[in-house]
């Protein structure tokens, strides 16, 4: 295990020099928009919070974490917080191939192909999505959180935002939960799923839908995914602890001990592949970490947009 402390110190010092946990400068991580029909004007705005375009990059530093946990060369990172933004930016260009990034960027072209098909009037402007700073208040930052938290609310606020769509757990928790109670700004937070509005299918497949915690225990949102794929036709299969109970992938933890995380992923391995069916995920980090181990997963949002 690596010591927390090192570990926040790395992360903390990241989000302050760019914005993000890596260090590396957004327009490395958020490309998935180039190219894309996207508006810059409407009634809500699709914010990612980076968190499917940081996968690659998180899986990639999560095998060199596994690497040397517990050895000498684990040492190193509490020297990552000097290493300049733009040595980081090109290390991490160096380490993660455009294969990687597109495979992960559809995901959000995905998103994008469930709103307009659910006529969501939505927009996208990539110089206002952020990331949340979920991580610093899970690792017990809270004022690192609260600090780039203001600076990401009073941002959305100073350019007349008031709607978001989010994508992921983490960052939905943060913006409708986290930021009122740390910043004293609100927003109306609703995901993608929420809004799909798409009926297909005859229900006669099956899959097993995987319950992120967030969405599962603390927002209580596993019915919305699960109505949307009985809308296209599809059967969710019961697995043994899900919603409120369910039970976590063990994503959390890879960065402060990337070998407790495999120990608790796979235990939820175990119930999940019980059911028989194709695991479904709806959180980058299950789904970057089911993915680790080898199992074959999909994510909610690819599911939903091939059934369009």
């Amino acid at each position: 295990m690596y010591d927390p402390k090192h570990i926040i110190e790395l992360i903390a010092s990241n989000v302050g020099k760019t914005g993000n946990p890596f260090g590396a400068p957004q327009s490395v991580i958020n490309t998935w928009w180039k190219g894309a029909p996207l508006r810059r004007e409407g009634d809500a705005m699709l914010f990612t919070g980076l968190m499917y375009q940081s996968l690659p990059y998180i899986q990639r530093t999560t095998a060199v974490l596994e690497r040397h946990e517990d050895t000498s060369r684990g040492d190193w990172v509490r020297h990552g917080r000097y290493v300049p933004a733009f040595l980081v930016g090109l290390g991490l260009r160096l380490l993660v191939s455009r294969r990687e990034k597109e495979k992960f960027n559809r995901i959000l072209h995905d998103v994008h192909t469930v709103l307009v098909k659910s006529n969501v009037d939505f927009f996208y402007r990539p110089e206002l999505d952020m990331y949340s700073g979920i991580l610093l208040h899970d690792l017990g930052d809270e004022e690192g959180f609260a600090r780039h938290a203001r600076l990401v609310a009073q941002t959305l606020k100073r350019k007349g935002i008031g709607k978001l769509i989010t994508v992921d757990p983490h960052t939905t928790y943060a913006l409708k939960v986290l930021y009122p109670r740390y910043t004293g700004e609100s927003f109306q937070v609703r995901t993608y799923f929420e809004l799909a509005r798409i009926k297909a299918g005859n229900g006669r497949k099956r899959v097993t839908l995987h319950d992120p915690c967030f969405y599962g225990r603390y927002l209580e949102l596993a019915d919305v995914p699960a109505r949307v794929l009985r809308d296209l036709g599809f059967e969710c299969v019961p697995v043994k602890n899900s919603g409120k109970f369910t039970n976590c992938c063990g994503g959390p933890a890879e960065s402060i001990s990337p070998g407790l995380s495999r120990e608790v992923l796979e235990r939820r391995l175990d119930e999940l592949k019980a059911t028989g069916a194709p695991i479904v995920a709806m959180c980058p980090l299950c789904l970057g970490n089911l993915m680790r181990a080898g199992v074959p997963v999909e994510d909610l949002s690819t599911l939903i947009a091939r059934c369009a």
